[in-house]
């Protein structure tokens, strides 16, 4: 198993596992290695230190923090949580709190992990209605439709037009990688 550190050409960085070297090569040939974050294509390889796997040798059987990834089919990665290796620390209203991440590249890696939660969250708990989002809207809005949670596709004069009748609307950019069935 062959675990990388990639970059995407909007500077997002995340994690890969493949094969080998020769399967990482094909896949990106083939189009298949996507940031999770924007889905850009354009995918580079950066310098990693070499994983080993050393459990073996611990005496201690205490579960050490991973910070590895899960991949999505296709071996491009999605980010999951990056655990701080640093301790939690109580807030002054007794609230526990995560300490701030040790590096700012450390904290963009939060972030991003972040970002697909909420994604994976928006995708898991609403109804894709495609390009029917904003006749859908308008239904659900005038008591014509069940009122639920949708998503979907529609235009930028679309969206200004359902803002101007009172209809509220955000826009989520949702990585391809996100739009299928999750590993």
């Amino acid at each position: 198993m062959l675990v990388v550190d990639l970059h995407c050409a909007h500077g997002h960085h995340f994690e890969g596992w493949f094969a080998s070297s020769d399967d990482l090569a094909s896949q990106q040939a083939r189009g298949l290695v996507s940031c999770p974050v924007c889905g850009d294509r354009e995918v580079v390889r950066r310098p990693s230190a070499p994983h080993l796997n050393v459990s073996h040798l611990k005496t201690d059987t205490a579960p050490v923090p991973s910070r590895r990834m899960a991949t999505q089919q296709g071996g491009a990665a999605i980010p999951g949580s990056l655990p701080s290796d640093r301790p939690p620390v109580a807030a002054p209203d007794g609230a526990v709190e995560q300490a701030m991440p040790a590096s700012p590249e450390e904290a963009i890696r939060a972030l991003q992990a972040a970002y697909l939660q909420v994604v994976r969250h928006v995708v898991t708990h609403t109804e894709d209605v495609g390009e029917r989002f904003a006749e859908e809207a308008r239904s659900i809005h005038h008591g014509d439709a069940p009122e639920r949670p949708i998503r979907g596709q529609t235009s930028p004069e679309e969206r200004e037009a359902l803002r101007d009748e009172g209809i509220e609307v955000l826009s989520l950019p949702i990585p391809e990688g996100l739009k299928g069935p999750l590993q």
